[in-house]
């Protein structure tokens, strides 16, 4: 504050260049707001481009978690038709005659069958049966014992194997219907 006390300035020199400096500081900030909004538009840019990058990464993540959902699905419906045939060889539960004992249908390992030589003991198989992820029902496609392995169309008299109803391509190439 030194220039206050200098006599040779004057009371309109002293207003001047207080005023300038006040200015001078306004201009300033008016700079600063203007490259933080350049700033902010190159972050917000840089940000979209990196999360338009990430999306497909994301779709990948999502059906690959199907995937793996309808491994897990079809396994543990073929593990309970397994359970069910290896009961009925053992001579645990009935079974029909022609049925190569193979369940009648998946409602059969959900419901469950009487053992034999117990009363009133069910054997159940599946606690429910599983949406498939890929279509989003609980319908799967069935085969029986009789029918070709790569058979599409279901004979009816027992289910020996399941598979999706999807015509969709997994990510290794494979068709999931193939499964």
């Amino acid at each position: 504050m030194s220039f206050l006390r200098d006599s040779n300035l004057g009371g309109t020199r002293l207003l001047a260049i207080l005023f300038s400096s006040i200015g001078n500081r306004q201009s300033a900030i008016r700079n600063c707001r203007g490259l933080t909004l350049v700033e902010l538009i190159a972050t917000v840019t840089i940000v979209s481009l990196l999360s338009l990058a990430a999306l497909p990464l994301a779709k990948i993540s999502i059906k690959r978690e199907k995937e793996t959902e309808l491994r897990r699905d079809l396994r543990q419906m073929r593990e309970a038709i397994d359970r069910y045939k290896d009961f009925a060889d053992r001579g645990f539960i009935e079974v029909k005659f022609g049925s190569d004992g193979y369940p009648p249908d998946l409602e059969t390992l959900v419901k469950g069958v009487n053992q034999l030589n117990a009363v009133d003991k069910r054997l159940r198989f599946l606690r429910r049966i599983p949406i498939d992820p890929m279509t989003g029902k609980p319908e799967w496609g069935l085969r029986s014992s009789q029918d070709s392995h790569d058979s599409t169309s279901f004979g009816g008299q027992n289910v020996y194997d399941v598979y999706t109803k999807s015509q969709g391509v997994a990510l290794d190439g494979s068709k999931y219907a193939e499964w």
